[in-house]
């Protein structure tokens, strides 16, 4: 039987400025039928029983407000909780086993922190009642005989103790003046605090107050304060981000350690190489953005990361895309033919008070894209504000013969105006033509948020739209710096593509920074790769093929990985496995070919 959901964004809806189209358009309310009526406080509601899924009030409605879902097959059960009439709803909850790492995986806005806080004791289910609550004894008899029966009734009775750690954690730089080593310390019941500073690269870190920390040290700080308390479950909401390779391993060990102490302990992440190296378990949280998420069956690691590249759901027998991510081994072969440079710059240096830069000569090639690997704090970020004009060398020069369109690395959301009003602004009126809608706006989403106010964004929101900015500005050079920030997977691998294809099919160049290896892996025809010491010294190599290049990079971690046979994607060796000391035997840090029967190299 086919179930109709209909959402409404009270913050797109905008009753008194609009003629009620919702309902003046809608068929069986032409017939007498009461499906579209207003509240006392003004907004619709539709009712879904009466709705027939035609969807011309969605299309009718000014603003695009309304999304109406028809669900030909949807979970038998009911929902485990709905926010109101015409509201995001969850069906299902991920499994939490006790001494392993469960992950969830999925698009934003399909409800994997609606199921953490859920788990963790912060929202009680309503099963879908939002007009009449149930107690806890009705949502315990919903759960009976199932897996997370027992686990629930420990949240009920407050016996089980829970620790989280947040996904915003920019908000501990206003909410807390004393230094970090005062804020660890008024978490730690379980005397871990000083250890965890230590393994998580906290140490020099601790006596600043949390306004002068830098996104990845507060995102740390935030692990070591959710793993220092004394808990029975441990839930990290997207510990990877700001965080360069070294530190998101860091950060992956402390929460394999918590499993490995017999804790239950579940993380959301859009990094799927942090995933397939921190957890044990996984489910694919899939839906519309905004208007429903289901949790799928749980998966094994392999099996439900290859499934969600696929985009077909074995556990669920339910397709979630429709064209499959394979990964190629483009960067075991030699760098691209040799094309036009669009971007050439002799050998650079740029002194800052404490912290001093030296770039190798090299050059940006018309028709690929140049990935920029590193730690964090090495003057990567200086280097494309050096390329872009922003910022002048102390020595050396850029010699560009091509426009440059620069997306920086913070991103500001003080625009008082829309999406659509920002996006005229700055490219005119071509953002809402071919190619620009079907090859940038509709792949990164943006024209689902036109009517949103831009200092109300998400950071996933503002992330897209300053992406889309960008890449819709005439130019020959593209220059994006961590555009990956706050994207969930599907929107990571929609950005892969724009960028290969502005490089391979329009001629253009781009430079990409970026923490997540599997971006770099899918987009990047040749690699730029930074070391040095973090904060004092930075040295960039000259561009080099991707096989060298990371050979380079993770030689220097001392981190192996490995391709998935099935897909081809990287997967993170486990230290000291056969294969990974068979991989730093040979100096073949990434690019082994996929095998069979290599379980011993997962983690």
């Amino acid at each position: 039987m086919t179930r109709r959901i209909a959402v409404i964004d009270r913050e797109l809806c905008l009753p008194k400025k609009c003629g009620h189209e919702c309902q003046r358009f809608c068929p069986p309310q032409i017939t007498g039928h009461k499906v579209v009526e207003f509240g006392e406080d003004g907004y619709p509601i539709i009712n879904e029983a009466l709705c027939i899924g035609c969807n011309i009030c969605a299309k009718k409605c000014p603003f695009s407000a309304i999304t109406i879902v028809n669900l030909a097959e949807e979970p038998d059960e009911s929902p485990v909780h709905q926010y109101g009439p015409n509201a995001f709803r969850l069906y299902r909850l991920p499994i939490l086993r006790r001494g392993r790492v469960v992950g969830m995986v999925g698009r934003n806005g399909t409800g994997k922190t609606t199921a953490l806080n859920v788990l963790s004791g912060r929202i009680l289910p309503n099963l879908g009642s939002y007009d009449e609550p149930p107690e806890w004894r009705e949502v315990l008899r919903f759960f009976r005989g199932t897996e997370l029966r027992d686990y629930l009734e420990g949240i009920a009775s407050g016996s089980l103790r829970v620790s989280i750690k947040p996904q915003f954690v920019e908000q501990m730089r206003s909410m807390w003046s004393g230094t970090a080593a005062e804020l660890l310390s008024r978490f730690d019941d379980s005397g871990r605090s000083r250890e965890l500073a230590r393994r998580l690269g906290l140490e020099d870190s601790l006596e600043r107050t949390p306004s002068e920390l830098g996104g990845g040290e507060l995102q740390r700080l935030a692990v070591a304060m959710a793993a220092s308390r004394e808990a029975d479950a441990y839930f990290f909401d997207e510990p990877s981000s700001y965080n360069d390779a070294y530190q998101r391993l860091a950060v992956a060990r402390v929460i394999r350690d918590l499993a490995a102490s017999g804790k239950y302990v579940l993380l959301v992440e859009h990094d799927l190489t942090f995933v397939d190296y921190a957890a044990d378990f996984v489910h694919v949280v899939y839906g519309r953005p905004g208007v429903y998420g289901v949790v799928s069956r749980q998966m094994s690691l392999g099996l439900g990361i290859n499934s969600l590249l696929e985009g077909y759901l074995p556990s669920d027998n339910v397709r979630i895309r429709q064209t499959p991510v394979t990964f190629d081994l483009r960067g075991a072969a030699t760098a691209a033919a040799e094309a036009p440079p669009l971007v050439a710059y002799t050998q650079l240096e740029k002194s800052f008070p404490g912290f001093r830069l030296t770039v190798s000569a090299g050059d940006v090639r018309m028709g690929e894209v140049v990935g920029v690997v590193g730690a964090n704090a090495l003057g990567k970020t200086t280097f494309l504000r050096m390329l872009a004009g922003i910022e002048r060398p102390d020595s050396g020069g850029v010699y560009m013969t091509a426009k440059i369109s620069y997306k920086p690395q913070y991103l500001s959301a003080s625009y008082q105006g829309t999406v659509e009003e920002a996006l005229s602004s700055a490219v005119g009126e071509s953002w809402s033509q071919e190619p620009a809608l079907s090859g940038v706006v509709r792949p990164l989403g943006v024209d689902e948020m036109l009517n949103k106010a831009v200092n109300r964004l998400s950071g996933g929101e503002l992330q897209r739209l300053a992406v889309a900015l960008c890449l819709l500005r005439e130019a020959d050079v593209y220059a994006l710096d961590e555009p990956s920030a706050f994207l969930d997977v599907e929107e990571r691998l929609a950005l892969a593509r724009i960028l290969q294809r502005y490089a391979s099919d329009m001629g253009r160049s781009v430079i990409v920074i970026d923490h997540d290896v599997g971006l770099i892996d899918f987009a990047s025809d040749r690699l730029i790769v930074f070391s040095g010491e973090p904060g004092r010294v930075g040295a960039a190599s000259a561009p080099m093929s991707k096989r060298e290049g990371m050979n380079a990079f993770l030689g220097s971690l001392g981190i192996t990985y490995r391709r998935d046979p099935a897909s081809g994607r990287p997967r993170v060796n486990k230290p000291g496995s056969r294969l990974d000391r068979y991989q730093k035997e040979i100096g073949e840090y990434y690019y082994l070919a996929p095998v069979e029967g290599e379980e011993e190299g997962a983690s």
